[in-house]
């Protein structure tokens, strides 16, 4: 595959998958949106439902990576590093447009959302929300665009987003790829989604399993770039757990990957 067919390829791919799965958050906990509360079941699967329908439409241009820590793994599995600048570039840009996209089909949810006193606090309201919200430099729809945790702990929340990750790149070489052994393959696709919905069950509540650099960083950028009325900050002092975590379980999987299974 060329280099213009893996950029437009995991472009197209990472802008689905945060489209849908940064719509499916934003169905759930935004107000006067028809499915909120629907719960942590809801995000869960409308992720993995994400995953599953964005590596349809890309893989047969770039093998739908739409993740870095999977290129890094694949990288590291078949030391190959020539197109890892393309997949990553790629990667960021359409979870960057993906975002953006999710941000114009709920405009009018996250308007209502940002006005209500309730949520974003404002004179004689003491809203638990605002000022937990402020406190951690998090904004209160930051969550649609990107992960945070429920505790702030560095060591433990890198370590959830390490092994989150490291399971699923693990699953991906062992099970997901195609027959070229460089991006997922047909059955892959249901196989990697039906596992990122584990992972979320599994281990999402920590973190809310970003286990995807691109996934967790565009749309942060996105949200600190948006004319979000009262959206508070991105909480950018969090903001490299989510890339560098999932970077290193993917390394340590495709170690393990080279050392038991290659």
């Amino acid at each position: 595959m060329s280099s213009s067919d893996i950029f437009i390829g995991e472009t197209i791919g990472t802008a689905i998958l945060i489209l849908l799965g940064a719509g499916v958050v934003a169905a759930v906990v935004l107000k006067a949106s028809k499915a909120r509360n629907a719960g942590w079941l809801a995000i869960t699967f409308g992720w993995g439902f994400a995953v599953l329908t964005a590596v349809y439409i890309s893989a047969p241009l770039s093998g739908a990576h739409l993740n870095p820590a999977v290129t890094l793994g694949i990288a590291i599995k078949d030391n190959d590093w020539s197109n890892v600048p393309t997949y990553f570039a790629g990667q960021l840009l359409g979870a960057m447009i993906g975002a953006t996209l999710a941000w114009v089909a709920y405009y009018g949810q996250f308007h209502a959302h940002l006005t209500d006193r309730e949520i974003v606090g404002g004179p004689g309201t003491q809203s638990t929300k605002a000022v937990e919200a402020r406190e951690a430099q998090a904004g209160p729809v930051l969550g649609v665009f990107s992960t945070g945790p429920e505790v702030r702990n560095v060591a433990m929340n890198l370590a959830t987003e390490i092994i989150g990750t490291f399971v699923l790149v693990l699953a991906v070489l062992t099970q997901g790829l195609n027959d070229n052994g460089n991006g997922l393959g047909t059955l892959g696709a249901l196989i990697t989604a039906l596992v990122v919905v584990g992972i979320g069950l599994s281990l999402g509540g920590p973190t809310g399993y970003a286990i995807n650099p691109a996934r967790d960083l565009g749309p942060r950028i996105v949200h600190a770039l948006l004319p979000l009325p009262n959206k508070g900050g991105s909480d950018w002092g969090y903001a490299w757990i989510p890339v560098v975590g999932p970077l290193i379980g993917a390394a340590i999987a495709a170690g393990l990957y080279r050392l038991a299974f290659a």
